[in-house]
């Protein structure tokens, strides 16, 4: 894992979505960040995931482990560590991402859902990261001070990614997760057409 050419991110939260129902949004945002102004990248995620997120962030202690806690309690047993996350791939609209495992000998990376991986890595205090490509394609800038205006009604797929930028600020501004994350591949697909459509 080389850091040199990462971004670090921290979790700011999770949130139920107001769109639809049973979808919960993930908030993550670049580790240096300033009360005033951020990067942020929101991440749809299923309801077990979110639950397992949440119950860690919320430092509840469930009655028995969860799937995410069981992968923690076999990584201490085998002297196995995560040295961290890496969110390395955004594609049709769905976000890929790495464990860094390590025994001390041996140094391997296994394939994740992000939402997994972030879950895992909250129970091990493991660094979280992206890569710049991604942090281009999928966040938006947030301004404490930021005025979202509202848009007349087009269809998003004819409006410039500038345009599509601040609408998905302002869906995210609204909690509309679900919006922001159709925006969000609207603009990856404007912005690397190479990915095509689903």
């Amino acid at each position: 894992m080389d850091k040199e050419n990462l971004i670090e991110l921290k979790v700011l939260g999770i949130t139920r979505s107001e769109v639809q129902p049973g979808a919960y949004a993930l908030l993550l945002e670049n580790a240096d960040s300033t009360q005033d102004e951020a990067r942020r990248i929101p991440i749809v995620v299923g309801a077990a995931e979110a639950q397992s997120i949440a119950v860690n962030l919320e430092q509840i202690m469930p009655s028995r482990p969860l799937t995410h806690d069981l992968f923690v309690s076999m990584f201490h047993v085998y002297g196995i560590e995560l040295k961290g996350v890496t969110i390395y791939s955004f594609k049709d609209g769905v976000f890929a991402s790495f464990l860094h495992l390590s025994n001390g000998t041996v140094t391997v990376d296994i394939d994740s859902r992000t939402s997994d991986a972030i879950a895992i890595a909250l129970r091990s205090s493991a660094p979280i990261y992206t890569t710049p490509e991604v942090m281009k394609l999928t966040s938006y800038e947030w301004r404490r001070d930021g005025d979202y205006k509202p848009q007349r009604r087009v269809r998003l797929e004819d409006l410039p990614v500038e345009k599509l930028e601040q609408r998905m600020q302002r869906y995210i501004a609204k909690e509309e997760y679900e919006k922001a994350a159709r925006v969000q591949k609207i603009i990856a697909q404007k912005t690397n057409p190479a990915q095509g459509g689903e």
